[in-house]
């Protein structure tokens, strides 16, 4: 059957029962009735700004009872409920039905179906509330300025906004024939309704956002194509036509890259004020529309396979907002990559553009890796050459601010940001083996391999330039610190990488996935990673389903842990392409395999993370509460899955492409057409067992190899 990658998804349920509809920077998080409770972190959120906290429907005073949810595209959903039976009658003989879309704001259209054969008369009262609060206020549950919230009730339609009139909502209803009461209470919308006998009655709501004072229509309605709907419908059109097509005999995996494709559609960022430009990724929903360094450029290497333009648009927006001055609040400093861009509606903060914060070890040296694997598969040329000098910039900043004693520390500049700063960020999130907590400075493992692969992409960018010097330049530093590495890292008595160092230089000791990105990156020694893979996949490490961020045997181990023995399937999949690298092929199909299960179990959705438990002790993996669901690397994790098993490994700029696919028994025949590389499109397939492959459409200076990449002569990745 044909994945297509080309289909359309459904949104997500999250902890408790919550909807999530996610479209670009906006989303709305709901009861599975279709409303939205007070007191919670439900709401509609636009711009980091939650614009509603209440929409409660009541018919004759009832709450509606939930019977199904049909969803649609990740911004789409239809709630169908039914009222409360009226007096005198057993069973309700009104069904509701709200049709949600969710965008720039909020656009929902009710209809309540009389099933009976008399008339029904009833009031529907719309409860409506905002706090226009910040979203990180919502998340950390520092709610405390609603009472600055004014409501102003006009004809047909509310306002809410904060005392600076600079961000709040508008809400509008329309319904033919029926009018609004005029509002004694400012945060009700009440319709008086006949609904005639086997009919119906219908009304249109739709939320305005007001962002630094402007008013907005939200993007869907079907009485009306907006400007923004029109723009974006265009853009999804072209992205669709585009694509590239799956089509596999594995039923399972199809539905799985359908979803991701659904997911990452969602999920992308056009550039308001560039809107022809190609889209970044935010980093997922609920809590994470918004443009972040590590995770977009992560999402957008592993979605290499599927759209090229998303790493494009992620480099050059991140470029935009590369460090430029020293400033310790934000942790800007010059050439860092960004960690975070936040447009926060707190009442003394109204700066359009948004803020950046800087407080990422790991940032910076992805930039560089993501460039040069645009230059490896030959695509964006004149914009990868353009962005070369932001490269540097980061590169520089490593240099200058980042390196001590030949490793890359991280230690926040003031107790406002991260305490931890690589992609294990929680404040327990690095450890010893006996659970003492890491104190910073801490130089991490995988940011070593991490700049290991930035020298060696841009040592490669010389070597293509001519550019002798700076290529061996390049060389000898990433020679220096993969010797650095392998010595002070590593600890024989266990066989195994060190997480990191501490404040006094002591290997942290505990046993992590860590040091899977490390065999992803190539900066481990091959003497040493047979070892490293044989603990990967011991079952302190493996769970069936993917591998453990912390082993069960460590004094911090918790499987419903954020970071300390949880389970994340973009963890995973990096450990699972850095096991494939240094030829341990049945370890990697392993993982593979396992993630497939899970992301199957979780609806053909991998969510952030889940939690830690072995397979042969619970079949189904096991949810972790508050994962972000659809979040961008896990949703772009199955196309790695993908690009590992196949093993393509493209060099373009030297005229070859590697492809050699390790397909585990029984997992399917797989064509893909339309494959971008070197400014091509490709097809390919491939047959479990075979090792071989039947591609076409190859340029005519791009030579093809059926067999695995072998090591790189600098030990390194091209």
């Amino acid at each position: 059957m044909t994945s297509g990658w080309t289909f359309e998804g459904q949104p997500n349920a999250i902890g408790g029962g919550a909807m999530t509809l996610v479209a670009g920077g906006s989303f709305c998080v709901s009861a599975r009735n279709g409303d939205i409770l007070p007191g919670s972190a439900q709401g509609i959120y636009y711009a980091d700004t939650r614009l509603l906290s209440q929409w409660e429907l009541r018919v004759d005073d009832g709450a509606i009872e939930e019977l199904q949810v049909v969803t649609g595209e990740p911004h789409h959903a239809t709630f169908i409920g039914r009222a409360a039976p009226r007096p005198g009658q057993a069973e309700s003989t009104l069904l509701v039905v709200r049709d949600r879309y969710v965008g720039g704001g909020l656009s929902e259209d009710l209809t309540i179906r009389n099933m009976s054969h008399e008339p029904a008369g009833c009031m529907v009262t719309l409860h409506i509330g905002s706090d226009v609060c910040d979203l990180f206020e919502v998340k950390t549950h520092r709610v405390h300025w609603v009472a600055d919230v004014t409501t102003v009730a006009e004809e047909r339609s509310l306002r809410m906004f904060s005392v600076s009139k600079a961000r709040g909502a508008r809400v509008v209803a329309e319904a033919d024939g029926t009018p609004v009461l005029p509002v004694v209470n400012p945060r009700l919308i009440i319709f008086r309704v006949v609904v005639p006998p086997r009919g119906e009655w219908t009304a249109g709501v739709r939320v305005n956002p007001i962002i630094d004072g402007v008013e907005t229509e939200p993007w869907y309605s079907e009485k009306r194509l907006s400007p923004a709907l029109a723009r974006r419908a265009g853009q999804l059109f072209e992205w669709n036509k585009q694509l590239p097509t799956v089509t596999t005999a594995n039923s399972s995996l199809a539905g799985i890259l359908r979803q991701s494709h659904n997911d990452l559609s969602a999920l992308r960022l056009f550039d308001p004020e560039h809107p022809e430009l190609p889209p970044s990724i935010a980093a997922g929903a609920p809590w994470f529309m918004t443009l972040f360094g590590r995770d977009s450029l992560l999402t957008s290497w592993f979605a290499l396979l599927l759209d090229p333009n998303l790493a494009y648009g992620t480099l050059r927006r991140l470029a935009d907002l590369q460090g430029a001055k020293t400033d310790p609040l934000s942790e800007e400093e010059p050439g860092k990559i960004m960690h975070e861009l936040r447009y926060g509606a707190r009442q003394d903060d109204t700066t359009p553009g948004g803020h950046a914060y800087y407080g990422s070890v790991d940032a910076s040296p992805l930039f560089v890796i993501v460039l040069g694997e645009l230059r490896r598969w030959g695509l964006h040329r004149e914009a990868v050459e353009r962005l070369l000098p932001n490269a540097d910039a980061a590169l520089d900043w490593i240099e200058r601010y980042g390196i001590r004693d030949g490793f890359l520390w991280y230690q926040r500049k003031t107790d406002q940001g991260l305490l931890n700063q690589g992609w294990k960020d929680s404040f327990d999130g690095i450890n010893f083996a006996d659970g003492t907590l890491a104190r910073s400075p801490i130089a991490l493992a995988e940011a070593q391999g991490y700049v290991y692969a930035a020298y060696i992409a841009r040592h490669y960018f010389a070597q293509e330039a001519g550019d002798k010097e700076t290529e061996r330049r390049y060389r000898d530093r990433a020679a220096e610190l993969r010797a650095r590495f392998n010595e002070r890292f590593w600890l024989p008595d266990r066989g195994y990488f060190a997480v990191g160092l501490d404040h006094e230089g002591r290997p942290i000791d505990a046993l992590a996935s860590n040091m899977g990105h490390c065999l992803w990156s190539g900066i481990v020694d091959r003497d040493k990673a047979p070892a490293v893979a044989a603990h990967l996949m011991s079952p302190r490490m493996f769970t069936g389903f993917g591998v453990r961020t912390l082993a069960s045997d460590m004094g911090a181990y918790n499987p419903m842990s954020y970071h300390n023995g949880s389970v994340w399937p973009h963890d995973s999949a990096l450990v699972a392409s850095g096991l494939m690298r240094y030829g341990f092929v049945e370890e990697a199909q392993r993982i593979a395999l396992g993630l497939l299960d899970a992301a199957r179990a979780f609806g053909d959705r991998l969510p952030e993370l889940f939690c830690g438990f072995d397979r042969a002790e619970f079949s189904a993996p096991v949810p972790y509460p508050t994962s972000c669901s659809p979040q961008a690397w896990a949703s772009a994790t199955p196309v790695q899955l993908v690009r590992l098993l196949l093993r393509i490994d493209p060099w373009v700029p030297h005229g070859k492409v590697w492809i050699a696919p390790a397909l585990p028994p029984g997992f399917g025949n797989l064509r893909i057409s339309k494959l971008p590389l070197a400014g091509a499109r490709i097809d390919l397939r491939a047959r479990p067992g075979s090792g071989t492959v039947h591609v076409s459409g190859l340029p005519e200076d791009v030579r093809l190899i059926q067999e695995p990449r072998p090591p790189a002569k600098t030990g390194a990745h091209a």
